[in-house]
């Protein structure tokens, strides 16, 4: 039930890799010297996210660090949170895992056909930014703007437009980069239920057409590592617990900061990598620091 549209998704991305031999080329010219990067971080550039909003997904292959954005996806976090209360995902395994795509997991029948007992949640493809939503501009494209909601990236209308609407609010959507968190689902937009997916490489082709509720902000490592394979062959990898942060013991809970956006050092951070990238920038090109102990 939940597995047609990103299938045909990933079939069209394999279709675009199946090129003809490339030609010879000339070397390429010498890159431009990219330019030095900010300082150290400084106390005041970091932030403390909140731990009702923190997802830690313990895999057999390591940890995963979530950031929910209830933001842009307020329905799917309160119903991602609500599973996680349960111990719904523990022991689900990653049943659909494409290399330079994504893992799918969050099945309890671990095939794609299943979901919880809860009810769908209605699409949340877009979102309404306004002027109190904390977004960290990252490149202003006139008619759109793009930045950074907490560690999500993100795109909306300008808010220029936000003037002439009624709820002086303009429509944005999530960006799909490395470690966005989707929700899965069928033909139907608004099927999302309990599986989800997380991106191992950007894929913009996804954006507006699923959910994106969070990102993960420490253990892309581990999402690349998990095996591969449409289904993935025994033995698969699985998460062995997935618990919101607050509600793991204090003796047992990380210390998570993520640097903050709206500071001053990843404002300098982006200036640096839109001066390396120069036309192709994407905010997919933009590190967020993390530390978790």
């Amino acid at each position: 039930m939940k597995r047609t549209l990103l299938l045909a998704a990933c079939a069209a991305a394999v279709a675009a890799t199946a090129v003809a031999a490339p030609k010879k080329e000339a070397p390429p010219a010498a890159a431009p010297a990219t330019p030095a990067g900010p300082a150290t971080p400084g106390a005041g550039d970091w932030r403390t996210p909140d731990p009702n909003d923190v997802l830690v997904i313990d895999t057999n292959k390591g940890r995963i660090v979530v950031e929910m954005i209830p933001e842009v996806a307020p329905q799917h976090v309160v119903q991602i949170r609500a599973l996680a209360h349960e111990n719904f995902y523990d022991g689900l395994k990653f049943f659909r895992v494409i290399d330079k795509f994504m893992d799918q997991t969050g099945d309890p029948q671990n095939s794609g056909q299943g979901g919880s007992s809860k009810p769908d949640i209605p699409a949340e493809f877009t979102f309404r930014r306004g002027a109190d939503m904390p977004f960290a501009m990252a490149a202003d494209q006139t008619v759109a703007e793009v930045g950074f909601v907490k560690s999500l990236p993100i795109e909306s209308q300008s808010m220029a437009l936000s003037a002439m609407t009624k709820d002086q609010k303009v429509t944005g959507w999530s960006l799909y980069c490395q470690g966005v968190m989707g929700m899965a689902r069928d033909e139907n937009p608004n099927s999302g239920n309990s599986q989800f997916f997380l991106m191992r490489w950007p894929y913009p082709s996804l954006e507006k057409k699923y959910t994106a509720w969070g990102r993960v902000i420490s253990g892309l490592d581990v999402v690349r590592a998990i095996k591969v394979g449409e289904p993935v062959e025994q033995p698969q990898d699985y998460m062995e617990h997935v618990r919101v942060l607050a509600d793991l013991p204090e003796k047992d809970r990380p210390k998570i900061r993520v640097i903050d956006p709206k500071g001053p050092w990843f404002k300098a951070e982006i200036a640096r990598v839109r001066a390396a990238k120069g036309a192709d920038f994407t905010a997919c090109d933009v590190e967020l620091p993390v530390e978790v102990k």
